[in-house]
């Protein structure tokens, strides 16, 4: 793995997309120096923005990636009210948000001075917490069973990471079965390799199982998949979405730390970078499996 380099971000870069009824706002991050930079495109939680999750995002980018965070219509900067028409196909909203950004990376590339020709558009990688999770997961192959017949997988996704992702459907609460019908996943179709990262203390009021029901994406997902379980997190994992943030109810610099070397060295390894071994032991503060 390669070591930490300064990084330079740039905010927001905006793409147009009249139809979604706001221009697409992201936050492209890099490192200063390197070429042949892998593409790490980031969704985020509930609620959240570009300007959330700096421990993760300034990580990989001090790393060797280039981040692009976009800001998707649930975000609390934008103030969208629940009885917006958008909302009911926001989920949707933020798998095209997704595909938007992968189809402008030449833009949100020169958009960063000194970017320009230092990119591997070859590899490219998807990582998203919660909802942000069930987002990239539908582009690493994952269905969302209100249509299990609509497949948004791309082909330009090669690997990603799931951190704290809602499980199987079938235990929702009566809230979540009525209000949110499209957290109804199936991943046995997301056949590239993925890291699932849980928390065994995260109890989702969505679900009616305990934190077990956020390991379902690796085990009802194909080979190859790793799951990282952090012992004492909760949905935050730490404090992967930000130093201080309101949402961490379980702060922890060394879980957020164990995840940043945890995803890094998995994502390059599956993108390919060779003699990287990235399977190493956590210790007490976590289990690490793969098939």
């Amino acid at each position: 793995m390669p070591g930490s380099s300064p990084t330079v971000s740039v905010k927001p870069v905006v793409l147009p997309a009249p139809e979604r009824g706001e221009d697409l706002q992201v936050r492209v991050s890099a490192p200063l120096f390197g070429t042949g930079l892998p593409v790490l495109l980031f969704s985020h939680g509930y609620g959240w923005s570009l300007d959330g999750y700096a421990p993760l995002a300034d990580h990989w980018a001090a790393h060797g990636f280039v981040v692009l965070q976009p800001t998707h219509l649930d975000s609390r900067t934008l103030g969208v009210p629940a009885e917006d028409p958008r909302t009911p196909r926001i989920w949707r909203l933020r798998i095209e948000d997704a595909v938007r950004v992968l189809d402008s990376l030449d833009v949100l590339v020169a958009a960063v001075p000194g970017l320009a020709g230092r990119v591997d558009a070859s590899r490219i990688a998807v990582a998203g917490h919660s909802w942000g999770a069930q987002t990239v997961g539908t582009l690493l192959g994952a269905r969302v069973l209100t249509d299990p017949d609509e497949d948004f997988t791309d082909p330009r996704v090669r690997a990603g990471v799931l951190l704290a992702a809602a499980g199987l459907g079938d235990d929702l609460t009566p809230f979540a079965a009525e209000q949110l019908p499209f957290m109804r996943p199936s991943f046995t179709t997301m056949t590239p390799p993925v890291l699932v990262v849980a928390g065994d203390h995260d109890q989702s009021h969505l679900s009616t199982r305990g934190p077990d029901w956020f390991t379902d994406p690796y085990v009802h997902s194909p080979a190859p998949k790793a799951l990282l379980t952090v012992f004492g997190a909760e949905h935050s994992l730490g404090g992967i979405v930000g130093h201080e943030a309101a949402e961490t109810t379980d702060e922890s610099p060394e879980r957020v730390a164990l995840i940043q070397h945890v995803t890094t060295a998995f994502l390059r390894g599956a993108l390919g970078f060779e003699g990287e071994e990235w399977a190493g032991d956590p210790g007490e503060l976590g289990k690490l499996e793969t098939k």
